[in-house]
């Protein structure tokens, strides 16, 4: 069998997307595994899913650093120590440092809710509504200094309905996340 990959997921919140690439790495064949979770919040709820999984956890809260580069030094020491090779972003809610970033370069990816390089940054499926876009999706991408800006690894799209609401979309967008991103870490760490 070849080796998995040991892969970190970084989480702020619900923990939705952490528990699709969890699910999918189950399977003996998938070329990652789940190796460590790390939260920047100690409330997120992808702790419990987490532990539930038997994946160790670290909670790193961002708030007690001085600064950005302090932090992202932690972060860094905690996946050397773990023997992390890949890391997958899934919902952290922070901006990380040039020098981490650069430090984890073509190891680093992330998932973002629309069909980059349209609707970078927050609040992408009011501005998706607002702009009256016929359609949206999700897209996971490796992670480089320019937000959202990284090569594209993997998109999804879907059509918009007249019904459709930011609630709506958020939860259509979820879907497609939690399709898309095992199926791209998959690919990603079968070619590492």
């Amino acid at each position: 069998m070849a080796r998995r990959i040991p892969t970190a997921v970084l989480i702020s919140g619900q923990g939705s997307n952490l528990q699709a690439l969890i699910e999918a790495a189950r399977s003996s064949e998938f070329p990652a595994v789940i190796a460590l979770v790390i939260s920047n919040r100690p409330d997120a709820y992808g702790i419990v899913r987490a532990t539930d999984a038997g994946i160790p956890v670290q909670v790193l809260d961002h708030t007690q650093y001085a600064s950005r580069e302090a932090f992202d030094a932690a972060l860094d020491d905690i996946l050397v120590a773990h023997g992390i090779e890949l890391v997958c972003l899934a919902g952290f809610m922070r901006i990380l440092s040039d020098g981490f970033v650069g430090e984890w370069s073509g190891r680093l990816v992330n998932i973002h809710p629309s069909l980059l390089p349209a609707y970078k940054g927050l609040n992408t499926h009011a501005r998706v509504l607002e702009a009256g876009e016929k359609q949206h999706g999700a897209t996971v991408h490796w992670v480089t200094s320019e937000l959202d800006s990284g090569a594209i690894i993997a998109q999804e799209a879907f059509d918009l309905v007249a019904t459709d609401t930011v609630e709506t979309l958020q939860a259509r967008t979820g879907e497609v996340e939690r399709r898309l991103y095992p199926a791209a870490l998959q690919k990603v760490a079968a070619a590492l």
